[in-house]
């Protein structure tokens, strides 16, 4: 796989530091989070959390995976993937920002642990280190968009694709194949582009050696390589 330098660089999705923030809470202060939460399983497709209802909970992704996604008169942008670990509502902490900025959708089954989001600013005013860590995931998250909107303005189809492809194995899946449960179309979604290029662009892919693909069977061949497309393309 890449080293940290180089994962870090792709922009599919946050690097999950999140599952980390719990870490740094007391004895008593994570039983009051397991006192304030409740765990949901969510089918594929099924919304998560709507962008502009009011935010309850800070969403905690337990299993599966979530496309949080921007939307805006019919369309929508998918900002990240969502991986197990990842927080979701933290933009929802301030008081005068108290409904999603977004909205979340699962990929495949996935499970979400509801946290009350007054607990989670409880802790924050509470606990400094804790405060730290949901400072560091919100800069993490940032740093990741603008990598992305970096990607779909800058790249052609060959480097989007290619960085999409390296970021599921790198932050996602943690390995150079994998079973990809996504179709093309929202392969196409996630990359900006549309379904008939991904269906193209894999196929090249295929022809130059980069990648192995067999259904929704993806093994990377020539991860050097394709680390090349990413940058160049």
């Amino acid at each position: 796989m890449q080293n940290t330098a180089e994962r870090n660089k792709l922009s599919c999705t946050v690097v999950n530091v999140n599952k980390y923030c719990f870490d740094f809470l007391t004895e008593e202060e994570k039983k009051l989070v397991e006192q304030r939460q409740v765990t949901v399983e969510y089918k594929k497709g099924e919304i998560i959390a709507k962008q502009g209802t009011f935010t309850t909970h800070i969403l905690l992704i337990s299993e599966g995976l979530a496309k949080v996604y921007y939307e805006e008169n019919y369309k929508s942008l998918i900002l990240r993937i969502a991986a197990p670990g990842s927080l979701i509502g933290l933009t929802s902490l301030p008081l005068n920002q108290n409904v999603f900025q977004y909205t979340a959708s699962a990929y495949i089954n996935t499970t979400v642990k509801l946290i009350e989001i007054d607990i989670i600013r409880k802790l924050i005013l509470n606990n400094g280190q804790f405060a730290s860590a949901i400072v560091d995931v919100l800069c993490e998250t940032s740093i990741q968009k603008n990598r992305r909107f970096f990607c779909l303005t800058h790249r052609q189809s060959y480097g989007k694709l290619a960085d999409i492809i390296l970021c599921l194995a790198s932050n996602i899946f943690k390995q150079d194949e994998f079973d990809l449960a996504m179709s093309r179309k929202e392969l196409a979604e996630l990359s900006g582009m549309s379904t008939e290029s991904v269906i193209r662009t894999l196929k090249h892919f295929q022809e130059d050696g980069l990648i192995e693909m067999t259904g929704k069977s993806f093994k990377i061949i020539d991860l050097n390589g394709l680390h090349k497309v990413c940058q160049l393309g």
